[in-house]
């Protein structure tokens, strides 16, 4: 009677350890490929952008949150008047939106005469 007790007790033990050790498996690996999916999307594809300041008002509002794309910017390259997304110079964990006023060799009036310009770029606003 102990044995069959024995056997059947280490039968449920062991159906019962797969089980959840199966599911625990499972969940690690959906964990890491959703994760990964997610990475990938927000990476390459876009993402949900708060942006900082009132520099872009009427257009974009300060604490306004945008869906920044990454991906025309591959094919189509930044053009003038279009809008970017920078860290905030001042503030790294913040994020600025700015419009493109020119483009690398292109002559930028200025109130006040600096020679900045001739080897950086500058977000205007900044």
């Amino acid at each position: 009677m102990e044995q069959i007790y024995g056997q059947w007790w280490q039968s449920l033990h062991r159906t019962l350890l797969r089980g959840i050790l199966g599911k625990t498996f499972r969940l690690v690996g959906y964990t890491i490929q959703y994760g990964c999916i997610a990475h990938c999307a927000f990476e390459y594809v876009g993402g949900v952008v708060m942006c900082s300041g009132p520099s872009m008002e009427p257009t974009i509002q300060n604490s306004d949150i945008v869906f920044g794309e990454n991906l025309s910017r591959h094919f189509y390259g930044i053009q003038r008047g279009g809008i970017v997304i920078a860290k905030s110079p001042s503030d790294p964990k913040s994020n600025i939106c700015k419009r493109v006023i020119g483009l690398e060799g292109d002559k930028i009036l200025t109130t006040s005469p600096s020679n900045f310009f001739k080897s950086h770029s500058r977000l205007g606003g900044a």
